[in-house]
């Protein structure tokens, strides 16, 4: 039978490498599981995690952990307990620290300044649960990571997708790690805490929204912000791709669990000093993207609308006017929703990545989305001038309002312009909003 006081050195050691990541086989289990129990184990993690910050750099490490189990004492707990205790302390200390990072807000979009330094110190990351009808669960780590200027695109691909006829649904979640040293780079191979964003519906995955095609795939939509690729010939899946939004990100993506989403704070109205004026210093940045590859990329400031602008209970909020040809802009490069496999890779002509964060006179996120769009064919607009060249639309549209984009394609320099982009905003959310009645 050990001594007391190597136990106490074997959890030391044992934490050591619990923490670094390293040590997870099932034979590692069997052998510390019959040394000591559980508890012994976790309230180690816990007390040196945890424990109160005191420099004393004369003690013995072995004493020091005596003397912090001593003052934590196992028997008086059920099982489970200091495991427990652990990971909720270990969420709180994530929510606390990254509420600090994420305090710091860019003048310019009106969103947390630091996202990316918040999403490395909280070693996040994105997954999807695939769900078949049956029960059985296939956890998919994601192949490529897009960080743009104000949201996010994780895609999955692989050899290994299960048949897509036994799937009934897809979980996208953010995962962190539990066990973490907050001075190198996470792991993938250690326990980590799941965090719903969205559940999606595969059973008819083809009555989808279906977004383009080329010779080797079709895109298919699902709100929000979620692509799913299928192999044209065998209708199975090719890639899935997610577009999330910086905003609220990082809480989505930590503070929810497994079965449920983190649920935002209640919105507290703000007072609209002047509603008989309609709406005024609002201000818009839009983004058209692919991969890493940016179409479009603007900021619009000093937005208004007369309280007169109102068209089926939305607000119209005419950021681009047709009749100014000094405000039309061009896009950059040849538009295509960019793709790639294992083995094929392809672009969708005319589709792209549209990233919206509206603010509104506070400076304050009003309306925030990262949506695949698509340029449709469209006439020649009654209530605006003739354009040399076929004309285009791009439509998005949720409980917020409704983005309408008007562009005529330009034969002899090759490219996109953007002649009209009008914003409809329900009027039921600027109510709720200001706590008003428009």
């Amino acid at each position: 039978m050990l001594l007391e006081l190597d136990k106490l050195k074997i959890i030391v050691h044992l934490q050591i490498n619990i923490l670094q990541g390293q040590v997870m086989a099932v034979s590692f289990r069997l052998f510390t599981s019959s040394l000591f129990p559980p508890s012994f184990i976790w309230i180690r993690i816990y007390s040196t995690a945890f424990s109160p910050k005191r420099c004393n750099w004369r003690i013995d490490p072995v004493e020091k952990t005596v003397a912090s189990m001593n003052a934590l004492s196992v028997e008086d707990k059920e099982a489970g307990y200091w495991k427990k205790e652990y990971i909720a302390k270990r969420i709180a200390s994530v929510k606390a620290a990254l509420a600090q990072v994420l305090k710091l807000v860019n003048p310019y979009t009106g969103l947390p300044a630091k996202t990316k330094e918040a999403l490395r110190i909280s070693g996040l990351g994105w997954v999807i649960i695939l769900k078949e009808k049956s029960g059985k669960e296939h956890v998919m780590e994601h192949a490529d990571l897009y960080i743009n200027h104000s949201s996010v695109m994780v895609v999955w691909y692989g050899k290994n997708w299960p048949c897509l006829a036994t799937l009934s649904t897809l979980d996208l979640c953010g995962v962190t790690p539990v066990l973490m040293d907050w001075h190198k780079p996470p792991t993938k191979n250690g326990p980590r805490w799941p965090s719903l964003i969205a559940k999606y519906s595969l059973s008819n995955l083809t009555d989808s929204t279906l977004v383009g095609c080329d010779r080797f795939v079709r895109i298919f939509h699902l709100n929000p912000g979620l692509l799913v690729g299928l192999w044209k010939r065998a209708e199975e899946l090719a890639f899935v791709m997610a577009n999330l939004h910086f905003h609220h990100l990082v809480e989505k993506s930590t503070l929810g669990s497994a079965a449920l989403p983190y649920e935002l704070p209640p919105h507290i109205p703000l007072l609209d000093d002047s509603p008989e004026y309609g709406l005024h210093g609002y201000q818009l940045h839009v983004d058209l993207h692919s991969s890493g590859t940016f179409y479009l990329c603007s900021t619009f400031r000093n937005l208004f609308t007369k309280q007169g602008y109102i068209e089926n209970g939305y607000v119209k909020l005419i950021v681009i006017h047709f009749q100014n040809s000094t405000e039309h802009l061009p896009l950059i490069g040849k538009v295509g929703l960019s793709w790639r496999t294992d083995v094929f890779d392809g672009c969708i002509k005319s589709c792209s990545v549209m990233d919206v964060t509206l603010l509104d006179e506070y400076g304050k996120p009003f309306w925030c989305f990262s949506s695949p769009v698509c340029m449709r064919s469209s006439p020649n607009p009654s209530d605006g001038p003739y354009f040399v060249g076929p004309t285009y639309c791009v439509d998005y549209e949720d409980s917020t309002g409704t983005v309408h984009v008007e562009l005529v394609w330009i034969e002899e320099t090759e490219e996109y312009f953007i002649v009209s982009l009008v914003l409809y905003l329900s009027i039921a959310k600027i109510n709720h909003w200001f706590g008003t009645q428009y």
